[in-house]
């Protein structure tokens, strides 16, 4: 079992690296920027949620929230190893969040560490990481912008022998991919869509209907048609069954999609929805939205444009500070909370485990000793060149009931006296 250390010392690791967002898709750094500053290895324990959508998984961890945080033990074979790191962009609150407990568990690990935001362009991220080969790291960590435009770029990684985990969205059509970490992002949707049938009490509506407008995720985020589909197949029943109505008939993915998650086009597209089909006094029940950074645009579009005075059902996921904001507001219902501190965890085993030149499998699970739900899944994600051995967290549904026992007693937030939360550090 790994060393813990209490949740208020993740304060002070995060302190000097955690840049915080509210959510939206204004800048709060430069793109391409590179650091390797040092930090503490930071990780609460998340809590379980049922996980779902698996064909072939094997489970670890507690059932429980955890107050401490865990640390990664550093190995002695990491002295002058470099690994290189490549996020999508500093304008999303996540994302920085990310790169920073990704930098702080493998420098406390003894590892060096080259961290690159790219500024959500691809041609950049192609870039950053043909300047990570040719500095020769030992392993690259890559979120892909664009799961379809990194196979050529890393295709040369691979002839360098440098091996590459996907981490968070699957990078597509390469088999220079040794593994995927992330969390389960079919069952994200599935939450969703449930928290929706719960709230609503669909199953009990008989005759009543209700209306409900979605908005999805980025079309080159291959993780976004997994939380689209998730919902969809938990609420399609009931659009078939007529007890959900969707006036605007748009229901297919391409039709509700987001470029780049951007807050102001969903925010702008949602406009339209209302005025074009709500404008006449039509009840709008539920928006479901993939992410929090369209859930923050949707919200503003309904505070803004919406003639009704019902409060709709807005659902989100990651946790951004302003949507966590809102929903001590009243104004969002909820998020799907992923805790990426743990996924960095997982990420750090598993790259120590390569470099090692094992290869690992499920039994990583029970040997890295995690405070926290992972399952190992050999079937589900296919990126066009054959199934990605995958590790996959478990996402949690956090309301305004239940945030403080989520988010602040694990050690992922703080709260203020006004009861509103902000990431540690």
């Amino acid at each position: 079992m790994k060393k813990r250390i209490v949740s208020t010392l993740l304060c002070a690791a995060m302190a000097a690296s955690l840049f915080a967002g509210c959510g939206s898709t204004a800048s709060t750094g430069s793109a391409g920027s590179t650091s390797s500053a040092a930090g503490s290895s930071s990780s609460a324990a998340a809590s379980s949620s049922s996980s779902g959508a698996a064909a072939d998984t094997t489970s670890s961890g507690s059932d429980t929230a955890s107050a401490s945080v865990q640390a990664s033990s550093g190995t002695a074979s990491a002295g002058g190893q470099t690994i290189g790191i490549s996020m999508p962009t500093k304008s999303l609150e996540r994302w920085n969040r990310d790169g920073s407990y990704l930098e702080q568990q493998f420098e406390k690990a003894g590892y060096k560490v080259e961290l690159t935001y790219s500024d959500n362009k691809s041609a950049q991220q192609n870039n950053d990481i043909e300047g990570l080969i040719a500095d020769k790291v030992d392993l690259l960590v890559v979120a892909a912008i664009d799961g379809e435009a990194l196979s050529q770029v890393l295709n040369e990684a691979k002839d360098a022998g440098i091996p590459v985990i996907s981490y968070d969205r699957l990078i597509m059509n390469t088999d220079a991919i040794s593994y995927y970490v992330s969390f389960d992002n079919y069952t994200v949707g599935k939450l969703q869509g449930q928290f929706v049938v719960d709230q609503l009490d669909l199953d009990n509506a008989g005759d009543k209907t209700y209306n409900i407008e979605f908005t999805a995720g980025d079309p080159a985020d291959n993780n976004a048609t997994y939380f689209f589909n998730g919902a969809m197949d938990v609420l399609k029943p009931y659009i078939d069954k007529g007890t959900l109505k969707v006036p605007s008939g748009q229901t297919e993915f391409d039709q509700v999609a987001t470029a780049q998650w951007d807050t102001s086009t969903a925010m702008k597209r949602f406009q339209n929805i209302l005025g074009s089909y709500y404008s006449d006094g039509t009840q709008l029940d539920a928006a479901l939205c993939s992410n929090d950074s369209t859930a923050l645009g949707v919200t503003q579009a309904i505070e803004s444009d919406y003639a009704g005075d019902n409060k709709v059902i807005i659902t989100g996921q990651d946790g951004d500070e302003a949507n966590l904001a809102n929903i001590v507001d009243g104004k969002q219902t909820m998020t799907v909370y992923k805790a990426v501190a743990n996924e960095a965890v997982v990420t750090l085993d598993l790259a120590e485990a390569m470099l090692a030149g094992e290869k690992p499998d499920d039994s990583l699970i029970s040997k890295s000793g995690w405070d926290f739900d992972c399952s190992y899944d050999t079937s589900s994600y296919d990126n066009g060149t054959g199934v990605i051995p995958s590790y996959l967290l478990v996402p949690t549904v956090v309301t305004k009931d239940n945030m403080k026992k989520e988010l602040v007693d694990p050690g992922y937030y703080t709260q203020d006296s006004d009861g509103y939360l902000h990431p540690v550090g």
